[in-house]
């Protein structure tokens, strides 16, 4: 038992009672959401154990959201060029969908630079085509000033002719 001596000598520690702290339903399942190595998710998408929920693709990445039926669990999966590049795996519905919609934010960043490139792609022929469209209308263009000079010319010989012949025929009467 305590003296009152060791009382009076020991240190006074105050206990402050714990104040409730909300947790959200994602909090509390934050481990819920874990990585899974790709090729155990290759296998069960080799297997046909998995059948597809929600999918997003943008060029050369895409996102799936796939349930195993078996085992009551949601795998996230990115693909880059066909191939799986990263998975998660989710025991709920509630868990999956956000990492999913993760993902298709992943992947539409990562798809930027492609979709600007073929946009550029595209730009260019464009402009390709016009240009060849225009050097052919002036080539067109050329041709016909050429005709024409060369018509003008020709319909002027004529008039001088007439001319020098009328010309002649005077002076032979006069």
């Amino acid at each position: 038992m305590p003296n009152e001596e060791t009382e009076k000598s020991a240190p006074v520690m105050r206990i402050t009672p714990l104040r409730a702290v909300s947790v959200s339903a994602q909090q509390a399942n934050a481990h819920a959401v874990r990585p899974v190595q790709v090729a155990d998710a290759e296998w069960l998408l080799q297997e046909g154990a998995l059948a597809t929920f929600r999918s997003f693709s943008s060029f050369a990445y895409a996102v799936s959201l796939l349930f195993q039926a078996s085992e009551l669990t949601y795998y996230v999966v990115l693909y880059h060029d066909n191939a799986v590049w990263r998975v998660l795996k989710a025991d709920d519905i509630d868990c999956a969908e956000p990492a999913f919609r993760h993902f298709v934010e992943q992947a539409t960043r990562l798809a930027e630079a492609e979709l600007r490139r073929a946009h550029l792609e595209a730009q260019n022929e464009q402009l390709a085509r016009l240009i060849a469209e225009s050097e052919a209308q002036v080539e067109h263009t050329r041709v016909d000033v050429q005709r024409g000079a060369g018509s003008a010319s020709r319909l002027r010989q004529q008039e001088l002719r007439k001319e020098l012949a009328q010309l002649e025929a005077r002076r032979m009467f006069n």
